[in-house]
């Protein structure tokens, strides 16, 4: 049976997890969140003299007596020099794509067991860009790492309804953060101006709807930037293959008994560790 969508989610008294505290744009969710009831874990390899603020917690489940209900993943890093496509000083990995990929792709599912073995609803937010659906020659893996996660998101939409696991995406434009005013190499070689950038609480806000608000479901990819704010709502960006406008799936379609087929698989998966019997949807 479906354990979600989960609609509406007020944040009072609630956990919430966000990965990149420790400056820019989850330092000012994370005092959104705080302002509205919750109580927060920080995880970042640095905290900001303005992240000390928030008060002192040890990040494990005994500290609050559950599992967080919220899991922010916000930490990702921008072309550094230490590990970026063109300068290529990296043997085997890039590690910008474990940290920009890899990350936020575990903590949902870290999210999703942990969420499921205590039977409650939560949210999964990921930090995506609007370079995730576009592209940029000199910043390759950036761009390819938020095409993940886009693409992961629509992937992993379903869960909201089945599981009552809600992931989604933010996807801003440019942004006044410590990524760009701490890196003037950066902002002068990619053209960073203030004129096209917004504020790193804008987006915050962004967050919050996103996370609070049940007419975002799991699989939304919400846009913000100087133009104002959409969600992104068409998986295609081309016409899908044998589209037809009278039959919008067709040549693109799956059947639905072959959807019900690959699905059961994770159904039962998901069902062991919510701590429950099978179940066929």
């Amino acid at each position: 049976m479906p354990y979600g969508p989960v609609g509406d989610f007020d944040l009072n008294g609630r956990i919430v997890l966000i990965t990149g505290g420790g400056s820019g744009i989850h330092l000012e969710l994370g005092k959104l969140v705080l302002s509205d009831g919750a109580k927060i874990l920080i995880a970042d390899q640095t905290l900001t003299p303005e992240a000390e603020e928030f008060p002192k917690i040890n990040p494990r489940k005994e500290r609050f007596g559950d599992v967080p209900d919220v899991y922010v993943a916000g930490a990702g890093v921008f072309e550094p020099s230490w590990s970026n496509f063109w300068d290529d000083n990296e043997d085997e990995r890039y590690a910008a794509i474990d940290i920009n990929v890899n990350h936020p792709i575990k903590l949902t599912r870290i999210a999703m067991t942990a969420l499921l073995k205590k039977n409650k609803k939560g949210v999964v937010a990921i930090m995506a860009s609007i370079t995730g659906y576009t592209g940029t020659y000199s910043a390759p893996m950036y761009c390819t790492t938020k095409h993940a996660l886009i693409g992961f998101t629509r992937s992993i939409g379903d869960a909201d309804c089945l599981e009552g696991v809600k992931v989604v995406t933010i996807a801003p434009g440019v942004v006044k953060t410590p990524l760009w005013y701490t890196r003037p190499e950066i902002m002068e070689r990619y053209g960073y101006s203030d004129a096209i950038a917004i504020e790193a609480v804008d987006v915050a806000k962004g967050y919050m709807k996103i996370i609070k608000e049940g007419k975002y479901p799991g699989g939304t990819i919400f846009e913000i930037s100087k133009a104002g704010e959409r969600t992104i709502d068409s998986p295609w960006f081309i016409a899908p293959p044998g589209y037809d406008p009278e039959n919008p799936v067709l040549g693109a379609g799956v059947p639905q008994e072959a959807l019900d087929r690959s699905y059961q698989p994770i159904i039962d998966i998901l069902m062991k560790e919510r701590g429950t019997s099978k179940t066929a949807i």
